[in-house]
């Protein structure tokens, strides 16, 4: 995947992590951290009012884009342990969550 922007912001109150490119589509990644798995993996932290959230940014990122036939998904990226302990975990996971069904494109 190729990195296009960080902490993209989108309107005035939403902001997408990272937008990347991954071939001819466009990926919308939600960043999690934690220092531990005690109460559960940072992906479930993207519940249903986040990926809401995440839905909407990513819809006005695509109609800035004027582009009707932009393929694109969402995936979560799950960082778990302190620099201070080793090397923390990293997991990628792709199309974590599908667009939020109150938004479309035209």
């Amino acid at each position: 995947m190729k990195i296009i922007g960080s902490r993209v912001r989108v309107g005035g109150r939403d902001e997408i992590d990272i937008v990347a490119r991954d071939g001819s589509t466009l990926v919308f990644v939600e960043v999690k951290t934690r220092k531990s798995e005690a109460f559960g993996r940072p992906a479930a932290a993207v519940g249903r009012r986040k990926r809401q959230t995440i839905s909407r940014a990513a819809v006005r990122y695509l109609r800035k884009l004027k582009s009707s036939s932009v393929l694109f998904r969402f995936d979560v990226v799950e960082v778990v342990g302190i620099e201070e302990d080793g090397d923390p975990v990293l997991r990628h996971i792709e199309n974590a969550f599908p667009l939020d069904s109150r938004y479309s494109l035209p």
